[in-house]
């Protein structure tokens, strides 16, 4: 695990002002935010879209990315609540998509209390993952 930078602080904003912007207490639609800041230093940000079959707010981010042309991801960070206060690991489903698409990617996940990053390879062991 290694420490966050400045820039995986500023990704963790990135994500919390996701949230901010479109928490829903009502119906309780979206309540995740995520982004991801991409090899060449842009970030791109996504809510969870919850439904019987939903997508994660990750899945969001990245999809987001890849439309745009994106296809290196350098960091990736989730939270939860009207604010963003917590950090979430990602899912299971989340965590083979970044192991599909970003095995490199950092993830930024809180460890004991502390945000840490992991590579996302590391969070799926045993994994079978597509590389190509």
């Amino acid at each position: 695990m290694f420490d966050l930078t400045e820039e995986d602080y500023e990704l963790i904003e990135a994500a919390r002002d996701a949230i901010r912007r479109n928490y829903d207490g009502e119906k309780y639609n979206h309540t995740v935010g995520a982004a991801v800041r991409c090899g060449d230093g842009r970030i791109y940000r996504g809510v969870n879209v919850y439904s019987m079959h939903g997508a994660c707010a990750e899945q969001i981010a990245m999809g987001a990315a890849i439309t745009d042309g994106e296809r290196e991801f350098a960091a990736i960070v989730a939270v939860r609540g009207e604010q963003g206060e917590e950090i979430l690991p990602p899912c299971g489903n989340c965590r083979q998509i970044l192991c599909d698409y970003a095995p490199d990617c950092q993830v930024i996940l809180s460890v004991d209390g502390a945000p840490k990053k992991i590579p996302a390879k590391e969070l799926l062991p045993f994994a079978y993952c597509f590389e190509g």
